[in-house]
C-alpha cells in the first residue's frame, strides 16, 4: 500500500521557512522553528530582527469561516489600537494558507510577533495594565457579532462533561462532583439577571501564556483561537481563575486580582451581577478546558491525559476553586 493514513503530523519547520519566503515579503535569510505542538501548531519565523508567528491549525479544528472571523476581529482590534498580535496578508493579499499535510489540508495564518516575553509572574501594576487593555478591548467588542461559537451553559458545561465521561468512570466521587456542580451552576446561570450581563466577543483564554510583556511593562494579547460570543465577564472570570491558580499566597493573590479589576474598571464598570458570577464562570471554564483536553486526546493530550490525571485536576483545581465561592469563601470575601 501507499503511505499509511495519519491523524496528525508535525510539518517540517525548515520547509515552512522556505514556504513563508515564497508567500510573504521575507528575505532568503528567514528561518523557522516550531514553538509548540499543542491544540494547533505554532512556529516562529525570524527574518533578521523581524519576528513572526505562523499558526498551523489542526485538521478539522476550525472551519474557514471561523478563521476569517478571527482575522476580522484582530484586524478591527488593531485598527482600534488595542495591543494584539494581528494577521498579516501574503504578497497576493491572502491571509489563509492551505498546507497539504499527510492527514489532509491544514490552514495556516501568519501573525505579527507580540513584543516582549511571557512572564509567569509579574507585579500588580502589570495586572492593572492588562485590566486596562481588556477593558478597552471589551469597549470595542461589546455588542459585536462574530460568526463563531456562542458560549452558553450547554457549551461550557454540558458538552465538556460528555467528553470527560469517555475517560472518567461515572461511579467515581469526581464524576458525582462534576454532575452536581454542573446542575448547580447551570441553574444559577439560567436564572441570572441577564440585563446586567454585557454581551459581545470574548477572548476566553487570557492568561500569562497568551500575552507578552515588553521591557517597559506593556502587555500584548495573542492567540484568539477560542474567541467567540458570550458574556464579557467570562474573560474576567478566566483571568482571575489564572491569578488564583498561580499565586499561592492569599495577600499577593488578592492584591493582583484587585489591581486587574481596578484597571478594567478604569475603562468600563463591572455590574454587581457580573461580579457575583465570576467564580462560577471560572469553574465553568475549568470544566470547558478539561473537556477540550479530552476532545483532543487523539492528537494532543494523549501524552498526559488519564483517569488519574482527571481525578487530580478535578480535586486539586476544580473542586478546590468551586469551594471558594461558597458562603464565606475567599472569592466572595475578596470580591465585595
Amino acid at each position: 500500500m501507499g503511505h499509511f493514513p495519519v491523524s496528525n503530523s508535525n510539518l517540517s519547520a525548515s520547509h515552512l521557512g522556505l514556504f513563508l519566503q515564497e508567500k510573504y515579503r521575507l528575505s532568503p535569510d528567514t528561518h523557522c522553528r516550531i514553538l509548540r505542538a499543542g491544540v494547533n501548531h505554532t512556529y516562529l519565523a525570524e527574518d533578521g530582527a523581524d519576528k513572526f508567528v505562523f499558526r498551523v491549525y489542526s485538521l478539522n479544528w476550525r472551519m474557514e469561516k471561523e478563521i476569517l472571523e478571527e482575522i476580522r476581529l484582530l484586524t478591527l482590534l488593531k485598527k482600534k489600537d488595542i495591543p494584539v498580535s494581528y494577521p498579516i496578508a501574503d504578497k497576493a493579499g491572502n491571509y489563509i494558507q492551505v498546507l497539504n499535510a499527510p492527514e489532509g489540508d491544514r490552514p495556516g495564518v501568519l501573525f505579527s510577533y507580540a513584543k516582549g516575553e511571557k512572564l509567569h509572574s509579574y507585579p500588580p501594576e502589570i495586572h492593572h495594565r492588562i485590566g486596562v487593555v481588556l477593558g478597552r478591548m471589551h469597549s470595542v467588542t461589546r455588542g459585536l457579532p462574530l460568526d463563531r461559537v456562542v458560549y452558553t451553559p450547554q457549551i461550557l458545561l454540558t458538552e465538556p462533561l460528555e467528553q470527560i465521561r469517555k475517560f472518567l468512570s461515572t461511579d467515581t466521587p469526581e464524576w458525582a462532583f462534576l454532575e452536581s456542580a454542573r446542575d448547580y451552576i447551570t441553574d444559577q446561570l439560567t436564572n441570572a439577571d441577564t440585563a446586567q450581563l454585557r454581551r459581545g466577543v470574548v477572548h476566553l483564554d487570557i492568561w500569562f501564556d497568551n500575552l507578552n510583556i515588553s521591557k517597559d511593562g506593556q502587555p500584548t494579547l495573542f492567540d484568539f483561537d477560542f474567541a467567540g460570543n458570550g458574556w464579557l465577564c467570562l474573560d474576567l472570570a478566566y483571568y482571575i481563575l489564572q491569578v488564583h491558580n498561580l499565586e499561592r499566597e492569599e495577600g499577593e493573590r488578592k492584591l493582583k486580582m484587585d489591581h486587574f479589576l481596578q484597571g478594567y474598571e478604569s475603562i468600563v464598570k463591572i455590574t454587581d451581577e457580573e461580579r457575583r458570577l465570576l467564580p462560577m464562570l471560572g469553574v465553568c471554564l475549568y470544566i470547558f478546558y478539561l473537556g477540550t483536553q479530552c476532545r483532543r486526546f487523539d492528537n494532543w493530550s494523549n501524552s498526559f491525559l488519564s483517569e488519574s490525571y482527571l481525578k487530580r485536576y478535578i480535586n486539586v483545581l476544580i473542586k478546590k476553586y468551586y469551594d471558594l465561592y461558597q458562603p464565606g469563601g475567599y472569592l466572595n470575601r475578596s470580591n465585595k
